[in-house]
This record gives C-alpha cells, structure tokens and sequence, in this order.
C-alpha cells in the first residue's frame, strides 16, 4: 500500500513546532529566488558565523582521526593532544564502536565534577547520562512521565516548543502557566496554582512542571527565590521538576548570575521532590547544534524508576561519541596555566561580549519603535517583544508580511503561546552586530507602515 495522510495517528498529525513552520518554509523559497534573507528564527549559532571554539574542534579533530597526533605539536597544543588520548584511551574502541547507554564513564565523571565545581554540591556520575543534545533527554523524561492519556505536564507561557510538541507526539495533556511579562517574565505563584487547579479540575494527573531557565523565548534569568518557590510548589503538590538550564552560561545583566535548580535543592535539602536537570553543547559558547551533545542528571529518583530510564535510553544504544566528546570539552575547558587556556578564555570572553551587546541594541531599538515593547534580555539568545496589531490582524500574518517586505524572518509569538489578547514574535540576536542593526531599521520603517495600511 502507499500510506496516506490518512493513515497516520492522530498524535503526529496534532503535533506542531513553530520554530521550522511555514514561516521558515517561505523563507526558504524566497532565498531560493534570490531574495536575502535574515534568519533570526532559530538559535543556531554557527549558522549566524559564530566561531566554534578551538579547543572543542582540536578535540575532535584529534579524536575522530588520531594519526593528527604525530604532526609537531606547534599545530595541536601539548594539552588538546593529551586530552585527546585520555578521551580515546577512556572510551577503550574509539569514536566508533557503541559506548555504555548512559555514556562513557570517565566523561559521566566529568560532568560530575562539574556540577561540583558550578554549585559546590555533590553529584553522582550514575545519575548523570549523556544525550544527543538537551532534546533527546527531555524526550526521554517526558515518555517517561506520560503514563496516561489523562497525565499533564506544567510548562511556560511562552515556551520552547520542544515542550508542547512532545507532550502532543506522547498523548498526554498541556498544562500552560503563565510568566509575568509585566515583571521580566518571572514566575508567579499564583498564576502556578491557578494553572494546576484549573488543570486538576478537568482531571488532569499533573505529574511535573517545566522551567526553562535562562528563558527561551523570553530571555529572563531567574533568582534564588523564584527557584525556591518553584521548588515548594513541586514539595507540596507532589510533581517532578524538569529544569532546562541549556543557556546557563548566557547572561547579560550586571548584578545576574545563573542558579541552578540542583543547587538550591540541595541547599534546602529536600528529598521528596524528584529534579532532572538538562545542559546542551548546542548553545552558550560552544553553538555546536550540529553535533548534539548534552546530558541530563536526575534527583531523589529511586533505583527502579531509575532502571526504567536506563532501559529506554538503551533502546537506541547511546548518545553519538561525537557528542560525548564535545559534552567533555564543555564541562571540562582549559584551565590556567594550560597552553590552549588564554586562546579559550579570549574566544570565550569575545563570544559572550558580542552577545551583551547585541542583545542591548536589540532591545534599545524595539523599545523605540511605537507599538512595540521588549522586556531587557538578561540572557539567553532570544527576544520576545509584544507588538501592538490591528483588530483582526494575527501575529502569524504579521511574520509572514513583515518576511515578504523586508526578509527578516521571525516565529510568531502564537507557535509558543502568549497571553489572550496579546501578540508577540520571537527573533534571536545571533545575526552579526551590523545585522542586527539592520533587523532593528527594517522592522521600524515595516512596523509603521503596516499598522498604518491596516488601520
């Protein structure tokens, strides 16, 4: 037979992921006939012509092919060479034979020591499994919790949606809870028990909540205290807390800093609520999407629970090796006083700088535009500014005018949720400095001209 649309489950055909939609569909085309196009839809790094770090490609160069091992050390650093051969010499068949489900052992370690060091708590390696990217763990975690087709999870408004199109795929059920846009898109206690109440009333079995911290697609970082009362509403309610935290080294904002969910755990020592924590090499400094790397560690989770993980993620054997190997070089950078160290901290401290300041020009040039706000990126990679439209006018017709016009392609704030009433788009500040300036004027000159022909 040939499978028809027809044929397919219901669940595929619901499922939906706004950051590669029509939008991005016309986007293609239009390039095809010639016309330039900005993409700011998706977080990408390397595709906007950010850098790979030196150290993670020495890696790899010398791991996937270690004959570069003999050419003079003035072309690999005595570390990036010594590294490499304790990699290849812990993975014991190289980079291309399986490796443990969970991953390879000594790079598990790794990113134990790690967390040690980030949060000054312990960590255990046998909780820690290496993924292809933050998504196959959040995949993995998410199947794990859908039990029923009666069985919700929390997640933002906005949010990524990796969340919303996962949960659909494993027929389970949404439950949205609102940020703040009004306070930088902080959670809000009260807008968390009115999404769990509302939920529990149609017999929904709430069993996490998600937080995505620093946010995607609002850019927010949040504090200690907005942790900790994610934390107690979890306690009290009974629910796991799946903490996204792929963005941890993006941060832009004097005075913030990144806190992780496992920290503040630990610090209240809390024992009774279940946390799985996720970390990407697709983002932050590294920007290597292309090479799906990443792992997740879990919390107060009991050996049998803990088995069943273990099981699903040996349904595809293991991560790719590739992608251990670049975890590695995340978790386990140059130090001081190494040979390749000041080339990394001068990469790594010119990739942050260039983000900050983006990420100012970005939000300075949409807060000028009228009809336009943006809360201040404190981290992260995106902007989620609210636009004020003509009645009648959707943020998807918008996006895909605003395409036509100008090139400058952007998700409507409708593919991640948004408050009633309001509209919103999506765009990162990874296009270069001078792009980005360019996004702001065309925007401008698109905005008003639009509004003006609508109304």
């Amino acid at each position: 037979m040939t499978i028809q649309k027809k044929d397919l489950g219901a669940a595929v055909l619901a499922t939906e992921y706004a950051v590669r939609g029509p939008i991005v569909a016309r986007a293609q085309e239009l390039e095809k006939q010639g016309k330039e196009i900005i993409y700011c839809n998706i977080g990408n790094p390397q595709s906007f012509g950010q850098r790979p770090l030196t150290w993670l490609r020495q890696l790899l160069a010398l791991c996937e092919y270690p004959a570069l091992m003999d050419i003079p050390l003035a072309v690999f650093p005595a570390d990036a060479v010594e590294t490499a051969r304790a990699i290849l010499e812990g993975s014991r068949h190289g980079m291309g034979a399986y490796s443990e489900s969970e991953g390879l052992r000594f790079i598990r370690e790794a990113v134990a020591e790690f967390i040690r060091e980030r949060d000054g708590i312990g960590a255990d390696p046998e909780a820690i499994f290496l993924t292809d990217g933050a998504s196959k763990g959040v995949q993995t975690i998410l199947k794990l919790l859908l039990a029923s087709p009666t069985d919700g999870i929390m997640i933002p408004i906005p949010q990524y949606p990796l969340y919303s199109a996962t949960i659909t795929l494993y027929e389970g059920r949404i439950v949205p809870y609102y940020l703040d846009e009004a306070d930088h898109w902080k959670l809000n206690r009260s807008m968390l028990d009115d999404s769990l109440r509302a939920a529990r009333a149609q017999g929904t079995r709430v069993k996490a909540i998600c937080i995505i911290n620093p946010g995607n697609p609002t850019g927010s970082v949040l504090d200690e205290k907005n942790i900790a009362m994610v934390l107690d509403f979890a306690r009290e309610h009974g629910l796991a807390v799946l903490a996204d935290e792929v963005y941890q080294e993006d941060i832009y904002l004097p005075g913030d800093r990144f806190v992780s969910f496992a920290r503040v755990l630990e610090a209240r020592g809390i024992r009774d609520v279940t946390l799985f924590s996720f970390h990407s090499c697709s983002k932050g400094l590294l920007g290597e999407c292309g090479v799906r790397g990443g792992y997740f560690e879990y919390r107060n989770v009991p050996p049998d629970v803990a088995a069943q993980i273990l099981k699903l993620l040996s349904v595809c054997l293991c991560s790719n090796l590739a992608g251990q190997v670049a975890t590695y070089a995340m978790v386990h950078p140059p130090r001081s006083g190494d040979p390749s160290y000041e080339l990394y901290n001068r990469e790594k401290k010119a990739i942050l700088e260039e983000l900050k300041l983006r990420a100012a020009l970005l939000v300075e040039g949409l807060n000028k535009i009228d009809g336009v706000s943006c809360n201040a990126i404190a981290g992260a990679m995106y902007a989620f500014p609210r636009i004020m439209l003509p009645v009648g006018v959707s943020d998807e017709e918008y996006c895909m005018a605003l395409l036509e016009e100008t090139g400058i392609c952007v998700v409507p704030g409708s593919g991640f949720g948004q408050a009633e009433g309001t509209a919103h788009f999506r765009t990162t500040i990874l296009p270069p400095t001078e792009k980005i300036r360019q996004v702001v004027e065309k925007l401008s000159a698109f905005h008003e001209s639009y509004v003006l022909v609508k109304y």
